[in-house]
């Protein structure tokens, strides 16, 4: 298991994230339509600012004013503070309130895939994100099929590392935006 994942440009919050199986799925809803910096420091503040980020104190909290306040944790507060409440519901109803029972009780990627895809707001590109990092930065072999061909967080292993990433994907985006419709 790693020490820290170079998401962010916060030691803390690189720590966080790759030691805390909820922190790491909390960072994986909010990386939406903003950076991933931004999204993946959002676990540590939400931590500051409810104490603790197990599934059973998100899950019956009211989030949405940890997420307003400022500076607000994501772009869109108030989705967002409704999507990491439903992600804690789900993980504290189906695994206990122990998040890493996702893939350490995963028999394989089939069955891996299926509880990702079980998670509020996980669909096929957050699916294989996740499987990525988990394959290549955590070591979980249910997670190994689920890698896709193209440059994931999952190959993010320094905080250079991070700055190529988001390099490339602005390439490919650019790309992909000038092909032509249907293709």
């Amino acid at each position: 298991m790693p020490d820290r994942l170079f998401f962010t440009d916060s030691d803390e919050a690189n720590a966080l994230i790759a030691s805390d199986a909820m922190a790491l799925l909390v960072g994986f809803v909010l990386d939406q339509q903003v950076p991933v910096q931004k999204a993946f420091a959002g676990p540590l503040a939400l931590r500051e600012r409810l104490g603790s980020l197990d599934a059973a104190t998100l899950a019956s909290a009211d989030l949405e004013p940890a997420f307003r306040a400022r500076p607000a944790l994501h772009r869109f507060p108030g989705s967002m503070a409704q999507r990491v409440h439903d992600l804690a519901v789900h993980v504290r109803d189906h695994y206990d309130g122990d998040p890493a029972r996702i893939w350490t009780e995963a028999r394989d990627s089939e069955a891996l895939r299926a509880n990702l895809a079980g998670l509020p707001g996980f669909g096929d590109m957050k699916i294989k994100a996740l499987g990525a990092v988990l394959a290549k930065r955590f070591g979980v072999d249910a997670a190994r099929d689920l890698v896709p061909w193209h440059p994931t967080l999952g190959d993010v292993d320094s905080p250079r590392a991070l700055v190529d990433y988001q390099a490339a994907k602005r390439a490919h985006k650019a790309e992909w935006s000038k092909a032509p419709a249907g293709l």
